[in-house]
């Protein structure tokens, strides 16, 4: 995995290559991001390059040591995370880490660790890391991946680099999914619903995403003010639990940028295997009247992630909008 295989975190990777052309990378980093955001990929890619026989700045991706960490197989990388049936790092898992980083690499110039999700790590257990993180034996490299560093202690993070991972462009999302191979329609919807997050882009399920699309549509074209029960309907049905929650208004989210791509006249839409819907969804309305739509999904979004009761959260959203005559 060479750094240009890595996409939406060009600035980060131009400061790697510099570190590695000057010889002057840390030894100790924090890659802080959401999950699926591409630190995990990155703090490979950045190993496979120090421990690359050809190159200085990047992995060449062809030589022994490059295959090996690109198939997980290299002796001098130790990943550390969870056992299957614990919840966090255990201390005894650093300890033998740390006694392997002790030993003499077996064929790369340093060994190297990945510890995932070190926010896992229990008290004791970060506190054992900290002599390692100072001063690692064999001028290894150790990389603690977090969703959020500050829920390390604070001496763990004074020892480390911090290198911040913003979520990936949805452009981006929609570039890796299509290299998956997904169709171009489902990989554009999905990136819009990802969060940045190329894991949440898997997770979420295609053929439920395009049922629960259908229903929305179908009670956004049933809405109305003066029968109040097709309200109540909609948020009973389309609410669910947080997540069900969420995913609905991501979808919303995103009619609602189509139709205010539609209503300036573009042709630049994500959801156009239902194009027909959204344009009928248009008629009648302006440009401020969508973007006002679009500004209240977002706000009741954030308001279901502050934990608002869902029920009432759509309830207020759905009143909204059939006030609107959307």
């Amino acid at each position: 995995m060479a750094f240009a295989d890595i996409l939406g975190h060009e600035r980060i990777l131009e400061v790697f290559r510099r570190a590695l052309s000057s010889g002057k990378t840390s030894h100790s980093y924090i890659f802080e991001g959401p999950p699926g955001c591409g630190r995990r990929k990155t703090a490979l890619a950045l190993i496979q390059a120090l421990f690359c026989e050809y190159r200085a700045d990047d992995a060449c991706g062809t030589c022994s040591s490059c295959l090996k960490v690109q198939s997980g197989n290299h002796a001098d990388v130790n990943l550390i995370e969870p056992l299957p049936d614990k919840r966090d790092i255990s201390i005894d898992q650093l300890r033998e880490m740390q006694r392997v980083l002790a030993l003499r690499p077996y064929e790369a110039p340093r060994k190297a660790c990945l510890l995932e999700p070190a926010e896992r790590m229990s008290v004791n257990a970060a506190n054992s890391l900290l002599k390692t993180l100072e001063e690692p034996p064999g001028n290894a490299i150790i990389i603690l991946l977090s969703e959020n560093a500050d829920m390390l202690l604070p001496t763990i993070r004074s020892r480390c680099q911090l290198v911040r991972f913003a979520p990936l462009p949805p452009e981006h999302v929609r570039q890796l999914l299509e290299q998956n191979g997904m169709d171009q329609a489902s990989a554009a919807t999905l990136a819009q619903m990802a969060c940045g997050s190329m894991q949440r882009a898997r997770e979420l399920d295609n053929e439920s995403l395009t049922e629960r699309r259908d229903l929305l549509l179908k009670h956004l074209t049933q809405i109305n003010f003066d029968h109040i029960a097709t309200v109540f309907d909609a948020s009973e049905e389309l609410g669910g639990n947080r997540d069900n929650a969420l995913e609905t208004l991501d979808l919303l989210l995103s009619f609602a940028r189509d139709m205010i791509h539609l209503t300036a006249g573009s042709n630049d839409i994500i959801n156009t295997a239902i194009r027909p819907s959204l344009e009928s969804l248009t008629t009648g309305l302006n440009l401020e009247r969508v973007l006002q739509l679009a500004g209240d999904v977002m706000e009741t979004r954030r308001a279901v992630q502050r934990n608002a009761n869902v029920k009432l959260a759509l309830d207020h959203l759905f009143i909204k909008m059939a006030r609107s005559a959307v």
